[in-house]
């Protein structure tokens, strides 16, 4: 149980991040769902009852995520924990040989910004808040927990940006755990394999069921509420810290 925690999620309103909301408050914490004003947060949030919030965020934005972190303190009054689940997917070849074309730069820096830099915003400032708390029995006063993908490891043709804004997240876990240690704040990452969420289902039924042929076991999409599970054992485990996690089932990606 995680009664009495609060936490806050960005890309809370759909996929991965929602599952996350949707666990903290059935296991009895609170939370605040960060995402895009255009998203469909507030209506989450209302689904979740009293014990949820919504905040518009755009990750990139200092403003934005103070505000939600402003949105936590009165609503709820504290911070426990942050997930960061706000990303962006996208696939290009370093060059079209066939339209002459290099990759276009501003949407690899447009990935690098949401993917990466978004996810260190959340943490340097969700961490001013964190350290706040008092100190639990380990020493603990909160725990941050980001999103990366496999891609990071094995990322396949196409996925230059993706993969080095998620191998950015990876990179800067163990530091940022080291950082942060004496303050009692724990730093984990979970890199998740193919996973059934809205941009997933976007793709035709047979492109998914090839997809889910290429896992080894179990062999299909994963869940959002799997996902979910392991931000739960993290947040319960207090010896798991500075590691990224693969969520994969054994899946290494090929070219």
């Amino acid at each position: 149980m995680l009664k009495g925690l609060v936490g806050l999620v960005t890309g809370g309103a759909s996929g991965l991040g929602r599952a996350t909301a949707e666990m903290i408050v059935k296991q009895g914490g609170r939370v605040v769902i960060c995402d895009l004003p255009s998203s469909t947060g507030q209506g989450t949030a209302k689904e979740l009852g009293e014990n949820a919030a919504f905040a518009p965020v755009n990750v990139t934005s200092k403003e934005d995520v103070q505000n939600a972190l402003q949105t936590t303190m009165d609503k709820f009054g504290r911070l426990d924990v942050a997930v960061n689940c706000a990303g962006i997917a996208t696939a290009a070849r370093v060059y079209n040989f066939k339209k002459d074309q290099p990759f276009d730069l501003k949407l690899f820096q447009q990935t690098i910004e949401v993917n990466l830099i978004g996810t260190f915003n959340v943490i340097r400032l969700a961490a001013g808040m964190i350290g706040k708390n008092s100190a639990d029995a380990n020493g603990q006063k909160g725990v941050i927990i980001n999103t990366a993908s496999i891609a990071a490891f094995d990322g396949q043709i196409g996925q230059a940006a993706y993969a080095a804004s998620k191998a950015g997240v990876v990179g800067m876990t163990l530091p940022i755990a080291r950082d942060l240690a004496k303050q009692g704040i724990r730093v984990v990452t979970i890199a998740p394999g193919l996973f059934r969420t809205p941009m997933m289902e976007q793709l035709p039924e047979p492109a998914i069921k090839q997809l889910e042929a290429s896992v080894p076991f179990p062999s299909r999409l994963g869940n959002p509420n799997e996902y979910a599970l392991l931000v739960q054992s993290i947040i319960q485990n207090p010896m798991i810290n500075g590691e990224t996690i693969r969520l994969d089932g054994s899946l290494r990606m090929q070219p």
